[in-house]
């Protein structure tokens, strides 16, 4: 399956908060889906499961306009949505249902997830009898339960300890393995470079960055160098490397990254630093993390 989402512009009172927003997910090749608190994201992923509608601009999948009610779709908002004083498998079975499961999938699929995530024995329990992070749990299998072709996940390790983290990266990444199609949400940045192939970053309304991650990543890195040497320091690299133009010298918690825009072969810089009795310990193409783009498209505002 291949969704595409084609110029979406959505306002509330006047306050435009969408403006021409345009990405593609594919099944198989999970996509996060980033921004700050207030870019937008929540708003997209509302749009889409039709809570309400777009101003301007369409949902696609596979060449037809994208209606949430013909196809089974997991959704797994950041905020929670369950009631917390019904059963947990009485709002697992309506809720499934609900999302085009049929009554016997529906028991078959609570006892399987349920037991997935180490919560059978609250089947009958009320939702608040249990701590946060099983909540969180249980709102995962709500967002399963009728095994969708579509997942969408807004913050699914919200209040997860390390060891149900575990459970959920394992569960996430089955699915992307049986051709799901996923939009995963999530500011803690190593997941997101953990499952996803693509990336879309949002900010303030707008698309501010979309593509193959690996390929942002090396471009992102291209012409930047990681550098540890002795008695270096920001000053001593930028006259050192002043042959080569304007460099850019920034420090991290082990070494220099260093940006020189005019070079043609890296193997200069290493004779140029070596050159001055510099020692050098290690010296490597840098390609930056996750965060370190997302800071950088999207850290206007800190």
């Amino acid at each position: 399956m291949k969704l595409e989402v084609r110029n979406i512009y959505k306002s509330f009172s006047d306050v435009e908060i969408l403006k021409d927003i345009s990405f593609e997910v594919e099944s198989g090749r999970a996509m996060g889906f980033l921004g700050r608190n207030g870019a937008g994201k929540t708003t997209t992923l509302r749009a889409l499961m039709g809570v309400f509608r777009q101003d301007k601009g369409e949902f696609v999948l596979d060449g037809k306009i994208f209606r949430p009610e013909d196809y089974k779709v997991g959704y797994l908002p950041e905020e929670r949505g369950m009631y917390p004083k019904e059963e947990i498998a009485h709002q697992l079975q309506y809720f499934g249902m609900l999302r085009g499961g049929e009554k016997k999938e529906m028991q078959k699929n609570i006892d399987y997830w349920l037991e997935r995530v180490g919560l059978s024995e609250y089947k009958k329990k009320r939702l608040d009898t249990l701590s946060k992070g099983n909540q969180q749990k249980i709102q995962i299998v709500e967002a399963l339960v009728n095994n969708p072709d579509i997942v969408i996940l807004d913050e699914p390790f919200s209040g997860l300890d390390p060891v149900n983290s575990m459970v959920l990266k394992d569960i996430i990444i089955e699915l992307i393995r049986a051709n799901k199609l996923v939009i995963f949400s999530s500011h803690q940045m190593s997941y997101v470079e953990e499952f996803c192939d693509e990336i879309t970053l949002i900010n303030k309304g707008e698309i501010v960055l979309t593509g193959n991650l690996d390929g942002i990543r090396t471009s992102r890195g291209r012409n930047r160098f990681r550098i540890q040497a002795e008695r270096a320091d920001e000053g001593v690299l930028k006259s050192v490397l002043s042959p080569f133009g304007e460099v850019e010298v920034k420090k991290d918690k082990t070494s220099y990254i260093i940006h020189v825009p005019d070079v043609d072969n890296p193997s200069l810089i290493m004779k140029t630093i070596l050159d001055r009795g510099m020692e050098m310990r290690s010296f490597s193409p840098y390609r930056p993390s996750l965060t370190d783009i997302f800071v950088e498209t999207a850290g206007d505002q800190l």
